[in-house]
């Protein structure tokens, strides 16, 4: 719409309808500003609000009216799609009231110069007491928006003309009847549309909520029948587990009672049983306590034995009483000095005692052995046949990789990408 509040030597406001009051009252080129989205109103903030765009004559008497509606998103600016063409419409609109200055054009939805436009406008309400015509004009007569008031030139004195007498003379009376009655049919076609208008509103509402809750309706009838269905099925399914449980409890009836007589020839043999059970338990009983003994006698004996005195003038004697050492040689190691108190463990093994003293478990440590004593490839084919091409010994048993430094170059494991 324009920017100019003054139009073709007169006024276009916007006027916001609360009810069937105006509660808010703009210039048009305020209104314009809105659709911009410049400014906006927080107060109108998702709010679909009926609006009537007055255009006024220089003498501040409403000329045209449209009614029109306009949506104010979440934060209170007006729809950006809103495109309603009201100056347009204002000058195309139909005759309605008379608001001071003969029947104003007026567009509502029930009287739309473009029925695509229809659903945009909305339709006043003519009820005495709550008249959207007589809101609008006693806003207009306040002039809240200080319109500058032109009065109108004084009417000028009638004028003889020639032939006049040969005219028939009109009663002026009758004339002003004329002008009322067609002006209060106009009123009352108009509010008649209005009513059927407000009336197909209301059937449309109606209509509209019957088919919720038809709708309603049916969903809950449609669930209803769900749960009668999954409650009937799981009555039969418990019906089926109630006749399956009479008839286990039935057998074993049955079986109980044909099983008392067994129980009772079985009971004599079953006492005899626990009797012979139980003699044999204590026999266990009595030979695992003997055996706990002579563990216990066991590593007594064991345990005198590693600590008792070298036999006299014997060489173990000797070796402690002189302080004497032995001394041994392993691969990888050295010569390796044996204290007493090292002997027996190094005679039980000596490659364990070996490879402890290289800080490798036994394994680790013969696998290096048989490195050093024989430097080949290990890597064996299909058929079990050892490569034993030479390779390089790694003479540190700390430093051999087994399964990469007894590999020739052949077969050395490929790196993973």
């Amino acid at each position: 719409m324009g920017s100019a509040d003054q139009v073709n030597d007169g006024y276009s406001a916007v006027f916001f309808m609360d009810g069937s009051d105006v509660s808010r009252q703009m210039r048009a080129s305020e209104f314009g500003a809105f659709l911009d989205g410049y400014v906006g109103l927080s107060d109108l903030a998702d709010t679909d609000v009926k609006a009537v765009y007055v255009l006024l004559g220089s003498d501040l008497v409403v000329r045209s009216l449209v009614f029109f509606r306009i949506y104010f998103d979440e934060e209170g600016r007006a729809d950006s799609h809103w495109n309603l063409p009201v100056e347009k419409l204002a000058k195309k609109g139909a005759k309605g009231p008379d608001m001071g200055a003969g029947p104003i054009r007026l567009v509502c939805r029930s009287q739309c110069p473009k029925s695509t436009n229809a659903e945009d406008l909305w339709d006043p309400d003519m009820t005495p007491g709550s008249n959207h015509f007589q809101a609008i004009r006693r806003a207009v007569e306040a002039n809240s928006l200080k319109f500058r008031k032109v009065e109108p030139p004084a009417p000028e004195e009638n004028i003889p003309v020639l032939g006049a007498e040969s005219r028939t003379p009109e009663d002026p009376e009758i004339s002003a009847d004329r002008v009322r009655l067609a002006r209060v049919i106009r009123e009352q076609r108009l509010r008649i549309k209005t009513l059927q208008s407000v009336h197909r509103d209301a059937l449309s509402d109606l209509q509209r909520e019957n088919r919720h809750e038809m709708q309603a309706l049916r969903n809950e009838t449609a669930e209803l029948q769900q749960k009668y269905e999954r409650q009937k099925l799981s009555n039969e399914q418990l019906k089926k587990r109630l006749a399956e449980r009479n008839e286990q409890y039935l057998a074993m009836q049955e079986q109980l009672s044909s099983g008392e007589a067994i129980k009772e020839r079985e009971g004599a043999t079953a006492d005899a049983e626990v009797v012979l059970l139980r003699e044999q338990l204590e026999r266990r009983q009595r030979e695992l306590e003997l055996r706990d003994e002579k563990i216990v006698v066991l590593e007594q004996e064991n345990y005198d034995l590693r600590h008792q005195a070298p036999t006299e003038n014997s060489v173990m004697e000797h070796l402690q009483n002189h302080s004497v050492f032995l001394v041994a040689y392993h691969a990888g190691v050295g010569h390796i000095t044996l204290p007493y108190d090292d002997i027996e463990a190094y005679f039980r093994n000596p490659v364990a005692y070996a490879a402890e003293r290289c800080g490798l478990n036994e394994p680790a440590y013969r696998q290096w052995l048989d490195h050093y004593e024989q430097p080949v490839c290990h890597h064996k084919n299909s058929n079990g046949k050892a490569c034993s091409e030479p390779v390089m010994r790694v003479s540190q048993p700390a430093e051999f990789r087994a399964g990469i430094d007894d590999r020739c170059e052949k077969h050395q494991p490929k790196e993973s990408n």
